[in-house]
Formats: C-alpha cells, sequence, structure tokens
C-alpha cells in the first residue's frame, strides 16, 4: 500500500538541476495532475534524504524525435503507429521546475534550498501538509514574482488555485485567497497595473 501510494505522487526523476531550480523527465503515458503548471513538488537535496527542495512546475516540454519528425510529415500516419510513438518515446516529457523553497522532516522554508537534487532523485508531488504549511505564510510570493526566467505572474496564480484546491478545506479556500490578495496588494503597491492582473487573475 505504501508503494502505490508513493508511486501515485511520482513526477519523475532530475535530469539537471542548480541551487534555483531542476528538470526532471518522465514518460508521456504519465502525465496528469501532478505536472500541472503551478503544481509544487520536491526532490531530496544531494546527499541528504531527509531535507527537500521544493518547486513548482512552469514549464512541460514534448520534444520531437527523428521519428515524430518525419511523421508529421507524412500525409497519412495509422493509429497503432502513433499509439506507439506516444507510449514508447525514446525522448522524455521534460517539466521544468522554479525552488521557491524546501524542508526537513519537521517544518518548511521559503527561499533557496542549501543544495540541488542530485540527478535521477525521484520528484514527487507535495502532500497536502506540505503545501498548507507552506502556502499559509505567503513568504514565497516574492521570490516568484522576481524570477526572470519564468513566467511569474501566470505561475504564482496557478500555484495559489493549485493550493486552494487540494491543500485547503472547501471553507478554508475563499479566506486563503483573500489572504493571498491582501498580500499581493502590499508587494505590487508600487505597480497597479501588474496588481490588476495578478488579482483578476487568482480570482475564483
Amino acid at each position: 500500500m505504501v508503494n502505490g501510494y508513493l508511486e501515485d505522487l511520482i513526477v519523475g526523476r532530475v535530469l539537471r538541476s542548480s541551487t534555483t531550480g531542476f528538470d526532471c523527465g518522465t514518460h508521456s503515458t504519465r502525465l496528469d495532475d501532478r505536472h500541472s503548471f503551478g503544481a509544487f513538488v520536491e526532490a531530496p537535496i544531494a546527499n541528504r534524504d531527509d531535507v527537500y527542495a521544493i518547486g513548482l512546475i512552469y514549464a512541460v516540454r514534448v520534444d520531437d524525435d527523428p521519428l515524430v519528425s518525419e511523421l508529421v510529415r507524412a500525409e497519412t500516419v495509422e493509429d497503432n503507429v502513433l499509439r506507439d510513438q506516444r507510449e514508447n518515446r525514446l525522448i522524455p516529457v521534460e517539466i521544468s521546475v522554479i525552488n521557491i523553497g524546501w524542508r526537513n522532516t519537521e517544518r518548511t522554508f521559503p527561499g533557496l534550498p542549501p543544495r540541488p537534487p542530485m540527478s535521477l532523485a525521484d520528484v514527487t508531488a507535495c502532500d497536502r501538509l506540505v503545501v498548507s504549511h507552506f502556502t499559509s505564510k505567503h513568504d514565497f510570493f516574492r521570490l516568484v514574482l522576481n524570477a526572470a526566467e519564468v513566467p511569474s505572474d501566470d505561475l504564482l496564480a496557478a500555484a495559489l488555485h493549485y493550493a486552494s484546491a487540494r491543500a485547503y478545506e472547501p471553507d478554508e479556500r475563499e479566506t486563503f485567497m483573500i489572504d493571498s490578495g491582501r498580500k499581493l496588494v502590499r508587494l505590487l503597491s508600487h505597480d497597479l497595473k501588474r496588481l490588476a492582473h495578478l488579482l483578476e487573475l487568482i480570482r475564483p
């Protein structure tokens, strides 16, 4: 049962990493809500099994391979050929993650992790308690908003909707989003245009 539970949380395995983020790969047939834009994921940092980098998925890429390049030029492709290519891809689906915090066995911390994850480390979806603890203080907002390499406004909005739906009870969600909006007002009071756009994005 435990193994089945862990399998349900697996997102992929680390391909490359740094302290600011990492890329992981997975099989195309396994794509589901765990791989969504804005999903919270984690991976153990180098040489520690009890400390995890926490990040947000900000890109999912399905790259081509030589066979795909040939198939897209074909006038007709049989269904069984398409199915075989999708289910037996030589190139994994790549998922990009920006690090926004880390945790040990006792608590979560905003900011960059002490070390990046190692190659082939399992990347898993953060469980409900980790997401609720991490998002309750909104301390990661500034890091996401200032990240130049990601679509920061859309990413933060997607992360808030993800957290609201998966980590909070129905009667807690409105309060969570209102509190998040208030934090954004404090952070972006100097940029009213951006603030208005973000508040529109997080509106239920």
